[in-house]
């Protein structure tokens, strides 16, 4: 039996176990759930490098009791200099992954962290120092962190793309190999950085010292981004975007992320009553894939940067829209599925503090380490997210100066009818929604507990971090006859490990009426649940 990790003063779920200790730490010396997810997201930079940086971007859904849901918007825009013509003069057709031309939009994470513990200390009388909330992370990067598997196979795999890459070299290979699982990972230049934004703040990332020696180095390896860059940028509150479920009303973030995705999943799902379907039949995954297809169209037609839609996201979640979709769904065949956007190596993490201050946080590089650069002076990697810009200028996402790239991030939150709260999330690029789907009908739909929804065998349709494929990739444990009937109905099934990075590495906390607090964690992770 699967039991999930229970608590009554406080829960943190992370990929890593290190960055879920270091949320309860926190908490513990009574901090609260902001401070104490701030706390988890310095510590998970370093402990799960190939994952995530803070040289990438990240997005929060924060849940007050008594109060509605707000969202944090941390995702840099491109670099005022970053144009179509930039790159063509560069003799480029497309943007590439690697390099300092892919490092071409500013990181949001630490503006995201800054503006949290602003509210924090605002709003609910947060005064833990930020020398306490990174101290972890400092002592993680000074003195090492055991290497995992997921980051020596990761770096193994992906070797060929990210090897010579400015910087990449000396700080993430040892004697120009992936290091070994359980050797000691030491990242000096890291924790001089943290150490410095403990001590003169957060902003110097943007607008101080930092920020220029930040800017030196991103010229010096082709970036378009400039001081000037840095210093604009805002991290910005947003009203997330709601869904009425028969179930209660689940929310998610906005534009430029994916979020309406997954709401306009589960939204389908529950037009067509998923729960009277068993949800160990091949019926219940079919059903998932194609309100996944039909969602997916919605995200590949019309999202984008907000400055650039036509339409408001919220309007795709009216009734009449989603029994819509639902209606175009054969429950007996497979839609056709043509391309899903791609790889995103992400984390995402979950705390609930004793009070009820509940934040489902998700910060990511996009491609595993991001574009491959490492900062000379900061040892800071920087994302690539700006690679999901298009080169052609009626593409939905064209590049624009100081346009936000399309996200596939989106982390979620649901307030229950009978009175629970849920954070609930993944990592995954196109199989972030669908693990969502996956893990908040077994939850919250079947009454699973959040472990063994987690556990369970997982699908994904399209690509993800490390696969190149479109195919419905399922898990080896799904029983023969599962696999056999999706097969009949149309889908180009693939079978993947029994249980495989592939499709995400997935969190979950639930609160329950009484105050009782309920975890799971991924065991295709390193990841764990701390509470007490």
């Amino acid at each position: 039996m699967l039991n999930s990790i229970h608590g009554t003063r406080g829960v943190a779920v992370a990929p890593h176990s290190l960055a879920a200790q270091s949320a309860l730490a926190v908490l513990r010396e009574g901090g609260n759930a902001i401070e104490a997810m701030v706390a988890a997201a310095a510590a998970v930079t370093v402990a799960y490098p190939h994952m995530n940086s803070i040289g990438g971007d990240a997005f929060w859904l924060i849940h007050i009791p008594g109060k509605a849901p707000r969202a944090i918007d941390a995702c840099g825009a491109a670099a005022a200099r970053a144009s179509i013509d930039f790159y063509r003069e560069r003799r480029l057709k497309a943007i590439p992954f690697r390099g300092g031309a892919a490092a071409n939009t500013v990181a949001g994470t630490v503006s995201g962290w800054n503006l949290a513990l602003e509210f924090s200390s605002e709003e609910l009388g947060g005064r833990m120092p930020l020398s306490r909330l990174l101290a972890d992370a400092i002592q993680y990067a000074e003195h090492g962190i055991a290497v995992t598997r997921s980051q020596t196979v990761t770096t193994a795999s992906k070797l060929d793309g990210l090897k010579g890459q400015p910087g990449f070299d000396e700080t993430f290979l040892v004697n120009g190999a992936s290091p070994a699982t359980g050797s000691v990972f030491v990242q000096k230049r890291m924790a001089a950085t943290l150490t410095r934004l403990s001590t003169v703040g957060l902003d110097d990332f943007y607008r101080g010292e930092l920020a220029q020696s930040i800017a030196r180095d991103l010229a010096a390896v082709g970036s378009p981004l400039t001081a000037d860059d840095l210093r604009e940028h805002r991290a910005q509150w947003r009203t997330p975007l709601a869904l009425k479920h028969s179930l209660g009303t689940l929310h998610n973030m906005t534009p430029p992320t994916q979020g309406v995705v997954s709401l306009l999943i589960l939204g389908i799902l529950d037009t067509l009553e998923i729960g009277k379907i068993d949800p160990q039949s091949a019926d219940y995954v079919h059903l998932c894939v194609e309100a996944a297809k039909q969602a997916f169209g919605v995200r590949d037609r019309y999202i984008t940067d907000p400055a650039y839609m036509s339409v408001d996201p919220q309007s795709f979640l009216e009734p009449a829209r989603v029994r819509e979709l639902a209606a175009k769904i054969d429950r007996r065949r497979a839609a056709p599925w043509g391309a899903g956007k791609g790889p995103s190596d992400t984390v995402w993490m979950g705390v609930i503090d004793g009070a009820g201050r509940a934040v489902s946080f998700i910060q990511s590089l996009y491609h595993e380490y991001g574009s491959g650069v490492v900062l000379k002076d900061s040892g800071i990697n920087w994302q690539n997210r700006g690679c999901s810009f298009s080169l052609d200028d009626k593409s939905l996402n064209a590049l624009r100066p100081k346009r936000k790239p399309f996200h596939t991030l989106n982390p979620a939150l649901a307030l229950l009818g009978d009175g629970r709260t849920m954070v609930y999330g993944n990592m995954g690029g196109d199989g972030q929604p669908q693990t969502q789907s996956a893990v908040f009908t077994r939850c919250v739909v079947f009454r699973m507990n959040p472990r063994a929804a987690i556990s369970a065998p997982r699908w994904l349709l399209g690509r993800t971090w490390g696969q190149t494929t479109d195919t419905l990739k399922l898990e080896a444990r799904f029983m023969p006859e599962v696999i056999e009937s999706l097969t009949r109905m149309g889908h180009e099934v693939e079978v993947v490990a029994d249980y495989d990075e592939i499709v995400g590495h997935a969190g979950a906390i639930v609160r329950h009426p009484d105050g009782t607090l309920e975890g799971g964690s991924d065991p295709r992770s390193d990841g764990g649940v701390a509470a007490f």
